[in-house]
């Protein structure tokens, strides 16, 4: 993995001689392997790959299939060249190819080592292309205001620009859990309808719900991946009820389970997305807007 240290403008075909590279440490490359949790079913693309050892790495010490493209023909050959040496070669492939223009969509795992506006300009493509569920690992650059869900610090001793540590980022994609549900909480005195209404910006969550028709208050919506998590307190007979969901978004349904505070056992929770909405990954949005509606 190498980083860009004068890549063009994001979807400019920069010339390989033009980006000069600082090779990954390797306590750096077992650091991202370990945080993104890489096994032997995953496949991992590495994007800016130059030697190619994040893919030769993941493929000897954990199994891993995938590949790294690069923009420099010679690294390509050295990193194909390391992988038949290590005896990797069926596992871990490298192409002269710009990152832009390579399709990622095979990946469970992505790993970058890009200027921070790089990995800005890559997001659109890895929200399009990447199923929920996937790990993102950057080393030291971020990818803005998307904030990672994992990170860390990594002593680097020699490193030949800014401090002698590195920080590694984990970022995990989300499902898109935008939009209006509606759902059902058995009651003595009958099923009560529920509705929230969620906006979201990466993996971020606001919004407001109601309970049986009156209002009641979201205190924490999380996603990770595909699985959801909210937090939402209802008055149930003049008095207020917490209630804990968990679950897993499949498409335009989610299943998991209740816990009502009080209770003696979690219920089967299921809801249904009547309006979908969009996961904001818009660079200059700070954090999502209330959701309106209620």
């Amino acid at each position: 993995m190498v980083m860009a240290l004068a890549l063009a403008p994001a979807l400019a075909f920069a010339q390989a001689a033009d980006v000069p590279y600082v090779a990954t440490p390797q306590n750096v490359v077992d650091t991202m392997l370990d945080l993104a949790k890489v096994g032997p079913n995953d496949f991992l693309i590495d994007l800016g790959s130059g030697d190619g050892r994040i893919v030769i790495t993941a493929a000897k010490k954990y199994g891993t299939r995938g590949f790294g493209v690069d923009l420099d023909g010679a690294l390509v050959s050295e990193a194909r060249r390391e992988a038949e040496r290590q005896g990797v070669k069926d596992k871990a492939e490298f192409y002269t190819r710009n990152i832009f223009v390579t399709d990622i969509g095979r990946a469970t795992v992505l790993t970058t080592y890009l200027f921070s506006h790089v990995n800005i300009e890559l997001r659109p493509k890895i929200f399009s292309e990447l199923k929920p569920g996937t790990r993102v690992v950057s080393h030291e650059f971020d990818f803005g205001n998307w904030k990672p869900d994992a990170q860390r610090r990594v002593p680097v001793p020699r490193k030949p620009y800014g401090p002698p540590a590195s920080d590694v980022y984990l970022w995990i994609v989300p499902a898109n859990a935008a939009g209006r549900w509606q759902w059902r909480v058995p009651a003595e005195s009958g099923a009560i309808e529920w509705e929230a209404a969620l906006e979201q910006t990466f993996q971020a969550l606001v919004g407001s719900a109601r309970a049986g028709g009156n209002p009641a208050h979201i205190e924490s919506a999380t996603m990770r991946g595909e699985e959801i998590a909210l937090v939402i307190t209802a008055q149930v007979n003049a008095k207020p009820v917490r209630h804990e969901l968990h679950g897993r978004i499949e498409g335009e349904a989610i299943r998991g389970t209740l816990r009502i505070a009080g209770a003696q056992q979690d219920l089967e929770w299921q809801a249904t997305r009547v309006s979908r909405g969009k996961i904001n990954i818009d660079a200059a949005a700070a954090a999502p807007a209330l959701a309106a509606g209620f």
